[in-house]
């Protein structure tokens, strides 16, 4: 069965819940689809260092990865913002790793949503770094 947008940023809000938060109150969650259909999970969660600090796609990337799935195929990431909230750029360069082009869908808890690539939000990711194509 297919799981829509809409319902993956329900889940990527309920996950958000879960966020330990206690310096910020900036609850964040994300919802990474893997191609084989695997749904994997990720929120913030901060340390009094911050940066310590794991932000929630990170989180659903080092699950994913865990559990043995490295081919990804969309990411919905929500905050409780006025408008969606674009990941940081070490949470773009985390997966632009596995996926450069990967769908990123960017929600709020109001209900709106913005949808892009991650070659828009990060172009040329491998540029420079260990002359990589």
């Amino acid at each position: 069965m297919q799981t829509t947008d809409q319902q993956l940023v329900a889940q990527a809000i309920e996950v958000a819940g879960r966020a330990y938060a206690p310096y910020s109150n900036f609850l964040v969650g994300a919802v990474l689809v893997g191609r084989d259909g695997r749904i994997f999970t990720g929120c913030n969660v901060e340390n009094i260092s911050f940066g310590l600090t794991i932000c929630a796609e990170r989180n659903a990337v080092f699950a994913a990865v865990a559990a043995g799935c490295r081919d990804f195929e969309l990411i919905v990431i929500v905050a409780d913002t006025e408008v969606p909230a674009s990941p940081c750029g070490a949470c773009r360069q985390v997966l632009a790793e596995f996926q450069p082009n990967l769908k990123v869908v960017l929600a709020n808890f109001r209900g709106q949503s913005e949808t892009f690539h991650l070659s828009q939000l990060l172009p040329r990711p491998t540029a420079g770094i260990l002359d990589r194509p």
